[in-house]
Formats: C-alpha cells, sequence, structure tokens
C-alpha cells in the first residue's frame, strides 16, 4: 500500500484531480505498459492523465521527481479504485451523479474555452501601461486617514456638527453613526485613497485639510455623512513591473466579460 502514502499536500492533490478533465478508462498495453501509468484490475489508467496533473502541480510549485510521481501515480489509483467501487453500487446510473458528471464536463470544456480566447486575445503591454496610467492619475498620490458618521437623515447630521463645533468629540459622537464597522473605532475609516469611495464623499474628503470636518452633511446612496480627516501622507505606489500581472489579469478578466455579453447577445436566450 506505498502508493497511499501522502508525499504533497492532499489539498493540492485534490484540487488537481478536481480540476482534470474525466479519462477513458482502457486495457492495459502489455506487461510494460508502455500508454498508462497503472492498473486496476485490468483498468489501464492512461500516461497522459499523469501526464497533465505533473505539468498542474509542477505549476503550482511541486518540484519534479520520484515523490511527485508516487504521488500523483498513487491519487490516480486511488480514484479509479473509487471510481470502480461506486459503479459496482450503481451510483454512475444515478440521475443526480450523471447530473453532477455533466456539470463537471460542461465547466472544464468552458474553462477550456476561456482559457483559449485568452491566448488568442492577449493583454499587450500598451494596453497594461494605459490602464496602470490611468489608475495612478485615478488614484493620486496622497492617502487619507479619514473617520465618518452616518446616519439616515440630514438633520441627524446637521445636529452632529453643531455638536461638534460646540467641542464635543468626534470619535464619541461616532457612536451615533449607522455604520456597524467604524461606529465602535470612533468612525475610523484608517488610511485610504479618496477614489475608494464614493464621488460625493471622495470630493468631500479631498477637499478638507487635516484636521477639519464637513461643515454640511454630504450625502450618498448610504445617507447622510459628516466626514473628519486627521492625517495625510504621500502614497507610495507600485511599479508598472510590479503591478503588471495584477492589471494584466484585470484586463482579461474585462475582454473576457467583454466576450460573454457578445456571446448572450448574439444567442436565443429564453
Amino acid at each position: 500500500m506505498k502508493f497511499l502514502r501522502p508525499l504533497l499536500p492532499l489539498t493540492l492533490i485534490a484540487g488537481l484531480l478536481a480540476q482534470a478533465p474525466a479519462f477513458a478508462a482502457e486495457p492495459a498495453k502489455g506487461a510494460a505498459g508502455k500508454n498508462v501509468v497503472a492498473t486496476v484490475n485490468g483498468v489501464g489508467i492512461p500516461q497522459g492523465a499523469y501526464d497533465l496533473l505533473a505539468d498542474r502541480a509542477k505549476a503550482q510549485g511541486a518540484t519534479d521527481g520520484p515523490q511527485l510521481t508516487n504521488e500523483i501515480r498513487g491519487r490516480l489509483i486511488q480514484t479509479e479504485l473509487l471510481n470502480q467501487a461506486a459503479k459496482k453500487k450503481g451510483l454512475d446510473r444515478k440521475p443526480e451523479i450523471a447530473l453532477q458528471a455533466d456539470l463537471a464536463r460542461h465547466q472544464i470544456i468552458a474553462n477550456a474555452y476561456v482559457a483559449d480566447y485568452i491566448q488568442s486575445h492577449p493583454v499587450t503591454d500598451a494596453a497594461a501601461k494605459a490602464e496602470y496610467d490611468r489608475l495612478v492619475a485615478q488614484t493620486g498620490n496622497k492617502e487619507f486617514k479619514s473617520r465618518h458618521i452616518l446616519v439616515k437623515e440630514e438633520k441627524e447630521a446637521k445636529d452632529i456638527i453643531e455638536r461638534l463645533k460646540m467641542g464635543e468629540k468626534f470619535d464619541k459622537l461616532a457612536s451615533l453613526s449607522t455604520d456597524p464597522g467604524t461606529k465602535d473605532k470612533g468612525g475610523d475609516l484608517g488610511w485610504t485613497v479618496p477614489s475608494s469611495f464614493v464621488e460625493p464623499f471622495a470630493k468631500a474628503l479631498a477637499g478638507l485639510t487635516p484636521g477639519t470636518y464637513t461643515q454640511a452633511p454630504v450625502q450618498t446612496p448610504f445617507g447622510y455623512h459628516v466626514i473628519q480627516l486627521d492625517e495625510v501622507r504621500d502614497l507610495k505606489l507600485p511599479s508598472f513591473e510590479e503591478a503588471k500581472p495584477q492589471i494584466t489579469q484585470r484586463l482579461q478578466a474585462q475582454t473576457v466579460e467583454q466576450h460573454l455579453q457578445e456571446l448572450a447577445k448574439a444567442a436565443k436566450i429564453n
């Protein structure tokens, strides 16, 4: 039972098996087994199934060698053993199991199409750089440490501003806020850039100087805010090369989403 010994994290192998397309079991090709990686009760596990999982494991950081070979071979054997046992019980003929298998097959094919589409519609360096420049311009070179009090009615916000003018502390009045994430922290929003907020809030925040608060309620779709700016500091942005992988992935996702919309528009969906 040596093949049962776990040599790689089980979550990694389980994930690889879940990603792998179903393979067609085949008879063993003689003692040498040139076309199969193993046989289970006379049923061969194709070498291609092993190669696929090995490539994916190595792409995720696994080291090639006997340990990887033994682990992947062992997991494939375990899967085949369980598959044969399930078939003996007729589980493969259950409608819900057949449906899950069909859905998994559809997902694998869909994923393959997406991968092929991304490969044939690559994100150029120029497009990635243009998106980087846009994000830099949008983000700016400063970040702000601020706090806010959110209420439902404009009058409530005006009353809070008047109480601030009378000398009451912002962090104490924050207990009146309807924002559950900040009301118990004095309204603290931490360090952020204005562009991370909705436009009216961002505009009001950018117009403050450290130590001041908004003199009139700021209305957003969430209600009415009283905003205070505590500090401002320089923002260190990642270089284009550092941000490029993430930006490329984001643009790829946008490209796929746009293509999906085109497919949906051309399809007859009832």
